[in-house]
C-alpha cells in the first residue's frame, strides 16, 4: 500500500477480497476516488474513502479518464459484479473483471470498440482459456492480455493455450502475455 503513490482513481469490479482488498487504504492515502457499482461505492464511503458510484453503462469522469462499468457474470458479496471500460488519451481499454462468458460481450465490443481487452483465463471462478478466446472473438479488440491465472493452484493455466485458441477464433487479435510488473503500449 505504501508503494502506491500518485493513484488518481481505483476501479473495483466486485466485492471479493482479492479485488476489494486494500482499496480503501490506497484511496485514502492518495485522496483518490473508488469507482464501483453503487452498493460497493456506498460501502467504501462508509469506510471513509471517496467514491464515485455508477451502474451498468453509466459514466464517471475523473480528470481526463472516462470510466463506464459494464456487466460481468460472476458473484459479489455486495452489489453486482462488473467489467470496466476505461477511455484515456484516445484509447479504450476493456477490463472484463472476473466473469464467465456471456453473449452480451458482443454488445460491449460493438459499443466501445476496445483497443485493449484484459480477460480472465483462470477457469475455476471465471472463463478457461478456450471460453476466454470465444469472448475475445465477440469483443474484437486489437490487443488482448490474459489475466487472473497462475496465482494459486485452482487457477493454474497455460497462457500459451489461450494464445492458440485466440489464433483459431480471433486471428486478427494480438495476444500479449505479460509477467508481473510488465506493461504494454497501445
Amino acid at each position: 500500500v505504501d508503494d502506491l503513490k500518485g493513484v488518481t482513481a481505483i476501479i473495483v469490479t466486485h466485492y471479493h477480497g482479492d479485488h476489494y482488498g486494500d482499496c480503501v487504504e490506497i484511496a485514502k492515502k492518495n485522496d483518490a476516488p473508488i469507482i464501483a457499482i453503487h452498493e460497493i461505492a456506498v460501502h467504501a464511503s462508509k469506510e471513509g474513502a471517496k467514491s464515485e458510484s455508477t451502474n451498468y453503462y453509466g459514466k464517471v469522469e475523473v480528470g481526463n479518464v472516462i470510466v463506464h462499468l459494464v456487466p460481468a457474470w460472476h458473484s459479489s458479496e455486495i452489489g453486482s459484479p462488473a467489467g470496466a471500460i476505461v477511455k484515456i488519451d484516445g484509447k479504450t481499454i476493456y477490463h472484463a473483471g472476473d466473469t464467465g462468458l456471456f453473449y452480451d460481450m458482443k454488445l460491449i465490443g460493438e459499443i466501445f470498440k476496445p483497443d485493449l481487452m484484459m480477460v480472465p483465463i483462470g477457469g475455476r471462478w471465471n472463463m478457461n482459456p478456450e471460453l476466454a478466446a470465444i469472448a475475445v472473438s465477440y469483443v474484437k479488440p486489437k490487443i488482448v492480455i490474459p489475466m487472473h491465472y497462475n496465482t494459486f493452484p485452482p487457477i493454474e493455466q497455460d497462457p500459451e493455450e489461450f494464445k492458440r485458441h485466440v489464433k483459431e477464433k480471433a486471428p486478427d487479435v494480438k495476444v500479449v502475455i505479460l509477467k508481473p510488473g510488465e506493461s504494454v503500449e497501445i
